[in-house]
């Protein structure tokens, strides 16, 4: 069955310097090992599938995989998502914000054109590490474990394990070995820079570890946690993907009630129809 399909680049001002989504927008007969298939196929860190919602209060539904597990919950393709739902003819019931819904429930994007940001969910998980962990984390990311400032888990779905270092330069010279772990790791530029943090991750599944170019749901629990501790002040500019030949821009900020938002920069960059 022909199926209508976008690839979105996300999070970057500059096409092709963010990091891609696939979304395939007519999903209603798929099953998962259908969706689980193309998105092996497509071989892109997520690929969507776009569903009618089953809450009253949502706008669509949507389903998260990886090229080997599906998620609960990701950011990119939550910008991605919501773009392609958008231009593909998407009204959303409330005049200024779509609701996704998702495993981890109900998220809120907001925007305007080119631009999206979302509403960044509850962790699953949070608090400290044991140091075992932290022990293995550094070894992962062939650093020292003097290195590492703090750690936390910051899971909001893929698993993420929260690194902070120094500085931005040591997040780039990272030079990551086998890991068994999902790792995010963020280090601060020096005052007056263009961006505050640069940003890394490190995606484990299936004994197979990918870097990610430009993580949404890493940079939304990374803010909730380092904002939460009086690290951070938000808002903020976040960079990611350098290391890789990206150009990942993340905004981060926060509103009245506390909430985080993540947002960037979204583009359509392949359109058409799939054969699934």
């Amino acid at each position: 069955m022909q199926r209508r399909f976008t690839q979105i680049d996300v999070f970057s001002s500059k096409p092709y310097r963010g990091n891609p989504v696939a979304v395939v927008v007519d999903c209603d007969d798929l099953d998962g090992g259908e969706m689980q298939q193309f998105a092996r196929w497509t071989n892109l860190s997520e690929t969507t599938f776009l569903l009618p919602p089953t809450n009253p209060v949502a706008d669509y539904r949507v389903r998260f995989f990886t090229p080997t597990e599906e998620l609960p919950f990701a950011g990119h393709p939550t910008l991605g998502s919501a773009y392609a739902w958008l231009i593909h003819g998407g009204t959303p019931r409330s005049d200024n914000t779509i609701v996704q819904e998702c495993e981890v429930g109900l998220i809120n994007v907001r925007g305007d054109g080119n631009s999206l940001t979302f509403a960044a969910p509850s962790l699953l998980r949070g608090g400290p590490v044991e140091e075992s962990l932290v022990v293995e984390a550094a070894a992962s990311l062939g650093i020292d474990r003097e290195a590492i400032i703090d750690a936390a888990w910051v899971d909001n779905g893929p698993g993420w394990l929260g690194i902070q270092l120094g500085s931005a330069e040591q997040v780039l010279a990272i030079k990551p070995q086998k890991m068994n772990l999902t790792l995010g790791v963020i280090g601060a530029y020096p005052a007056g820079s263009r961006f505050a943090y640069e940003v890394r991750a490190f995606y484990s599944s299936g004994g197979v570890t990918v870097e990610d170019p430009v993580a949404g749901s890493l940079n939304a629990s990374l803010a909730q946690w380092l904002i939460g501790a009086g690290r951070f002040v938000p808002p903020y500019m976040a960079s990611q993907g350098k290391s890789m030949g990206h150009a990942g821009e993340i905004h981060v900020s926060m509103d009245e009630l506390k909430q985080v938002w993540i947002g960037g920069s979204v583009t359509a960059c392949i359109q058409g129809t799939v054969e699934i």
